[in-house]
């Protein structure tokens, strides 16, 4: 579980869910059974729309990223027809 984390037992979210959620921070609540992690409650807002544009400026694009880099030597259906 990453540190800030918040862990809270299933039946001890299921008596507090409402306060849980309206007191919910950006890192967001794991609920446990039996001491093992089974759920994630995350804020909506901080859901993928979060991570658009996030790498903006630390990633480099090398080389052409549609290709496989490999040549294919196939023949196409016209090749096979005789005129």
């Amino acid at each position: 579980m990453p540190m800030g984390t918040r862990a809270i037992n299933a039946s001890k979210f299921k008596e507090q869910c409402l306060s849980l959620l309206d007191n919910l921070d950006s890192d967001g609540l794991v609920i446990t059974k039996r001491g093992k992690p089974v759920a994630k409650l995350i804020p909506i807002a901080s859901s993928s729309a979060a991570l658009i544009g996030s790498m903006k400026g630390r990633l480099k694009v090398s080389g052409d990223i549609l290709s496989t880099g490999l040549q294919w030597e196939a023949a196409s259906r016209r090749d096979d027809v005789k005129s």
